[in-house]
């Protein structure tokens, strides 16, 4: 067995390839070589995950996210598109961070995050476990939308009515996926977040549909 394929796919740093290389006179050289090898894939200095053809397990993007940059969770329209509240497969990896924002551009695709203050961050996060045998952070559905409004630009929500246009064309949601909707996760993020108006009209309008 390849000594990569107990990392399954767990993302990996250099300290931890050197363990495996063990007693090698350039070891960059020789992580190099693994890479040009597609034995593992590159996703910023000295942070790799191992290929799927040598791990056998599927490579999570999520999971990859919040090893990427962190303090991180998955959040925005990929997590929107994880619980199927829209219909659109969603490409860029977008999560939400307490440090500054950021882009990554990988072998993998896109990982964009948003800045956010550390107390709203820590409301409405949740563990996501994959067949027993890893674990990532992402948003709740409500969390999401609340994330979705605070980080689009110029998004202004002054009535219900504007809500349901807002939902409804643009991001063209399930509403009946959203009648559930755990409504104080979003009065918490009313008490900290930005766009307090955005987010209570937000409020109203899933109260009218629950």
């Amino acid at each position: 067995m390849n000594e990569l394929e107990k990392f399954g796919n767990i993302p990996v740093d250099n300290a931890v390839l050197s363990d495996v290389i063990g007693s090698y006179k350039f070891p960059r050289n020789k992580i190099a070589a693994m890479e040009k090898r597609d034995e593992i894939v590159r996703l910023k200095k000295g942070l790799y995950v191992v290929s799927d053809k040598i791990s056998r397990k599927k490579i999570s993007r999520e999971l990859i996210a919040n090893h990427l940059y962190g303090t991180s969770y998955v959040s925005l329209e990929t997590a929107l598109s994880h619980y199927r509240l829209i219909p659109e497969k969603v490409f860029a990896i977008r999560s939400i961070t307490t440090k500054r924002a950021k882009q990554f551009e990988t072998a993998l695709g896109c990982f964009e995050y948003i800045s956010m203050p550390a107390n709203y961050f820590s409301i409405g996060i949740r563990q996501q476990i994959v067949d027993n045998e890893y674990a990532y952070l992402i948003a709740t559905p409500e969390k999401a939308l609340c994330d979705l409004i605070l980080a689009t630009p110029n998004l202004r929500l002054q009535s219900v009515h504007v809500v349901q246009t807002y939902l409804e064309d643009n991001l063209r949601i399930d509403f009946s996926a959203i009648q559930n909707i755990n409504t104080e996760i979003i009065r918490l993020c009313i008490e900290v977040g930005r766009k307090k108006a955005e987010l209570k009209q937000l409020l109203k309008f899933l109260e009218t549909i629950k």
